[in-house]
């Protein structure tokens, strides 16, 4: 593929867009963000904050631990912590430079501010609005689509900023992402000048491994990547430890940043390390690693496109078989094989749900990089999975969008349940009227 096709040129722009620096579980800390626009708006620490979020917003922030903020968690925690010390212009890092003096006075400050949460009636599943006073003013702040797309600004009635909402879960010129495909992804892969990307894949490589090998020193929730080492060290486990160790620690508190995939942090890192982790066992070159991880990366937004950025189903499932296809590729796997391993860990997997950020994050992305290297020893074993098995169509990128289809339509309701269970049954009027835009 040549630089100056315009496919090129649209697939570096997706990895600039999906390969982004996080702290935190993207959710609380979009909040965060959201409450630290609010502030700069209004020109005060807020004595009130009102956060409007959708069902989603809610599942995903509920059990999670908020980075800097004392190992404090759900909305008002987060939304305090981005009111009273957020940096409004630092995206997804907005409260990584806090300090310890800043990070002691949060329980002062939440404990003196009335933080009320409503469930917000939306079209889109990721979507918030934080309202924010101080005397007499107010300022109004709303997050759609994706996690940093501030779409209004308001203050005292006057919109300081407005930009339109699209609809659905729909990511910013979506155009782009339709021309993603399985081949011209292996294409772009082999061909890419890595000099164009290889400021991303460094700081992926770093920082993902980075916040792995700190999830295997420390205890964090259940510990699965110390559980699965304890079982063995072959390459394969190991792949897998070391994801779930990352997820381990960064679902529970842990203050180093991960590079996020399709908006996550728990898909860029099921999407980075197992290929990381088979490379360096391979001893390959550290330009065929970064391949492999494009591969692996833009598989995982390519199955996610169709899917969107919150949904009920578990998004470790995709980024478990984008990660399956970058192995592929590191073994010397082209379209064939890659499309395999893909059809065939989608198939496996597919009923994993989301049932919010919390410890069990890490064994599901196990699960889903176990079967992402199954698909592809399937393959390598003369067996697949064929049009007609369940959702299986003929050919990859059908199969694709067909579990997307299962993800974003069928699974609607599952999601309405979820978050009702999650909520108590005392929840269920409102939680029926938040998600009643997109049934």
């Amino acid at each position: 593929m040549e630089k100056s096709n315009p496919l090129y040129k649209a697939y570096v722009e997706i990895l600039n867009r999906e390969l982004v620096s996080a702290m935190g579980c993207t959710e609380p800390i979009a909040v965060a963000y959201c409450a630290a626009a609010a502030r700069a708006a209004l020109g005060a620490v807020p004595e009130r904050i009102l956060v409007e979020a959708s069902g989603n917003i809610i599942k995903n922030v509920k059990s999670v631990v908020v980075p800097h903020t004392g190992n404090r968690r759900g909305l008002a925690a987060s939304a305090c912590a981005g009111a009273l010390y957020g940096n409004e212009k630092a995206g997804l890092e907005v409260v990584s430079n806090a300090g310890e003096e800043e990070i002691q006075a949060l329980g002062p400050y939440m404990e003196k501010t009335n933080v009320e949460v409503r469930p917000l009636v939306s079209d889109c599943l990721l979507d918030m609005i934080i309202t924010v006073y101080a005397g007499a003013s107010y300022a109004k702040v709303r997050i759609a689509d994706e996690h940093t797309n501030i779409v209004r600004i308001e203050k005292d009635g006057e919109v300081l900023f407005k930009k339109s909402l699209q609809t659905k879960q729909e990511v910013t010129d979506e155009s782009i992402y339709e021309l993603l495909t399985v081949k011209d992804i292996i294409d772009f892969a082999d061909t890419c000048d890595l000099n164009d990307v290889s400021d991303l894949l460094d700081r992926m490589v770093t920082q993902n491994s980075a916040i792995a090998e700190e999830g295997l020193k420390k205890d964090y929730g259940a510990n699965i990547g110390k559980v699965l080492l304890n079982t063995g060290t072959d390459v394969k486990t190991i792949a897998k430890a070391y994801a779930a160790a990352a997820s381990d620690a960064r679902m529970n508190g842990c203050e180093l940043p991960v590079v996020i995939c399709s908006g996550s942090g728990n898909q860029g890192i099921t999407t980075s390390l197992p290929v990381i982790v088979y490379a360096r066992a391979m001893n390959v070159s550290k330009d065929i690693m970064y391949r492999g991880i494009l591969v692996s990366a833009l598989t995982t937004i390519h199955a996610k496109t169709g899917i969107g950025r919150l949904s009920a189903y578990c998004g470790a499932v995709s980024a478990g078989a984008g990660a399956g296809a970058g192995i592929a590729y590191l073994n010397g796997g082209r379209e064939a094989e890659i499309s395999h391993t893909i059809v065939n860990a989608l198939a496996i997997t597919s009923g994993i749900v989301c049932d919010g950020a919390k410890s069990s994050c890490a064994a599901k992305i196990a699960t889903a990089v176990e079967t992402g290297i199954f698909g592809y020893e399937m393959y390598c074993n003369g067996q697949q999975f064929y049009g007609g098995d369940g959702l299986v169509a003929k050919g990859v990128e059908n199969t694709i969008d067909s579990f997307a289809k299962l993800a974003r339509i069928g699974m609607r309701d599952t999601d309405r349940q979820i978050i009702m269970m999650m909520t108590g049954d005392s929840g269920k009027e409102e939680t029926d009227r938040v998600l009643q835009g997109s049934k």
